[in-house]
């Protein structure tokens, strides 16, 4: 598997018109999922440690899996077609009866919650990582842009002595 796939984390999630925008990637390479708003609060949720009062959908899932006895293995995504990406959740269980590897198709968005939620490795395959476009520059233009609006201009501070 290890030539087949590559490690990626998420690198950020930002809000877009139409939903969320979530950088995925490695040091080589970013690239941009698009997700509805909903899943992408739930993962900035997740990446910011927010507790919440009630569960939410992604939580329910959690406890159904570990009630049914199963861990989240690793998440795939596996497949891109004209910009929809697809996804497999790999479940491990283990009982009395032996050890069983077993494979879901899923949405990119809801098994990157999962993936974090549990804490569980999320690759790329090698295919996707390779066609996809390399998104670096734009996030890191954001991320500076942020920073520059979160910081108090110097230059107005001058101004008002």
């Amino acid at each position: 598997m290890k030539n087949d796939v590559v490690p990626v984390i998420v690198k950020g999630v930002m809000p877009t018109s139409n939903g969320c925008a979530v950088f995925l990637g490695d040091d080589n390479k970013t690239f941009v999922i698009y997700v509805d708003h909903s899943v992408g609060n739930a993962i900035q949720m997740t990446l910011d440690g927010v507790k919440k009062e009630r569960p939410l959908t992604h939580d329910l899932i959690g406890h159904i899996l570990t009630g049914l006895g199963a861990t989240i293995d690793h998440v795939v995504i596996n497949d891109v077609n004209d910009g929809t990406f697809f996804a497999r959740i790999l479940l491990r269980m283990e009982n009395e009866l032996g050890k069983k590897i077993v494979e879901l198709d899923a949405r990119p968005s809801d098994s990157t919650v999962l993936a974090l939620q549990h804490r569980r490795p999320l690759f790329a395959a090698r295919k996707v990582y390779d066609t996809v476009e390399d998104m670096t520059e734009i996030l890191e233009r954001v991320l500076r842009q942020q920073n520059d609006e979160a910081k108090p201009d110097a230059d107005d501070e001058d101004d008002d002595k």
